[in-house]
């Protein structure tokens, strides 16, 4: 039996709420009808949808409405930019990859708590993305998590991190949040991982010393997370540890791993990027370059290099080995309000 439709859903709250008949969303159409037309308008104009009636509101606040456009492909992915701007404080900006020329636009309402920490994670779950952890020039590591919620548009306070943390390494993987390794407080164990399950909403610690608190960098390929950590005091290079779900182990990675990874990197499908020293290594050369320090997030086949002060370049990987020598892209200036881009995410509505 498949499940109920968004309309009959919406149907049923209506029917639930009023005791009698149920108020549509257009009167004289079916709300089904209805669903499937405003689905395929484009994400730029949901917050005006959303101001035309209560209904709507409810409707595409709801995860039935991103249900039905994941499942009807015509979500749309936005990427989420974490930056340190020029008066050294946190900010959020967003940019719709299908309207370029509307460059990146400001996520308001970060929380003040946030503003002033260094070594904060950004990960998104769902609809929401989480900011987690952190620490200030008089205040030590913190467990404290927020999470803004693209569909309302809304910040509010999530469950705290099981061991305080900042400048440490955070993936999504199986539809959980880990936050690993890092800086901690005096009382925690720098050498542990948290993983935050959504539906028991909390966070589980777990200890292993196959790690050390100073990592790198860290992605997501084949099922597994893969963290390069730094040197430590018994070993004086660099190395890389791979997560195994299916007993969730840490275990040291392929050496060759290590040295191919140098830089900023994405997983798009099984191909590996990545960017050293603003040049990509097997494929050539960018045509337009971006400022340093640079951050790299994939949608679809798209491939997004985004820089100091969020200067942008949009690469098609279906182009990369057809293009005789310079890779053609698309390009978005940047913000001189914006020093240095922290982290990038994507988030599908």
């Amino acid at each position: 039996m498949e499940p109920p439709s968004v309309g009959e859903k919406l149907d049923s709250r209506s029917e639930s709420s009023s005791g009698s008949e149920p108020s549509a969303l257009i009167p004289g159409l079916p709300d089904g009808i209805v669903v499937s037309c405003l689905a395929r308008v484009p994400r730029m104009y949901h917050p005006l949808l959303k101001r035309v009636s209560k209904g709507w509101k409810e409707l595409l606040c709801s995860k039935e409405w991103v249900s039905y456009r994941l499942k009807h492909h015509v979500a749309e992915t936005w990427i989420y930019a974490l930056c340190m701007n020029k008066f050294e404080e946190l900010c959020i900006y967003m940019l719709d990859p299908n309207h370029l020329k509307r460059g990146w636009k400001c996520v308001q309402g970060l929380p003040s708590c946030f503003l002033k920490r260094k070594g904060v994670g950004l990960e998104v779950l769902g609809t929401k993305l989480f900011l987690f952890g952190g620490c200030g020039w008089v205040e030590d590591a913190t467990c404290e998590v927020c999470f803004y919620d693209a569909l309302t548009n809304m910040w509010s306070s999530a469950v705290c991190l099981s061991t305080p943390r900042s400048y440490f390494a955070h993936e999504v993987l199986n539809g959980k949040i880990f936050a690993i390794g890092g800086l901690g407080s005096k009382l925690g164990h720098t050498n542990s991982w948290d993983s935050y399950d959504p539906h028991t909403n909390c966070w589980s610690p777990r200890i292993d010393p196959n790690f050390i608190p100073d990592v790198k960098d860290s992605l997501v390929s084949d099922g597994k997370i893969y963290v390069k950590c730094g040197s430590s005091s018994i070993l004086s290079h660099a190395y890389a540890i791979v997560y195994e779900p299916f007993n969730e182990t840490w275990n040291r990675a392929d050496a060759d791993l290590v040295s191919g990874w140098c830089g900023p990197a994405v997983v798009m499908d099984i191909d590996y990027y990545r960017l050293h020293k603003s040049e990509w290594i097997a494929v050539r050369h960018i045509s337009y370059r971006v400022r340093p320090p640079c951050r790299l997030v994939a949608v679809d086949k798209k491939m997004f290099v985004i820089g100091k002060g969020l200067s942008t370049v949009m690469l098609d990987v279906r182009d990369i080995y057809r293009v005789d020598r310079v890779l053609v892209s698309s390009s978005v200036p940047g913000l001189i309000t914006v020093n240095d881009v922290i982290s990038c995410k994507s988030l599908a509505i």
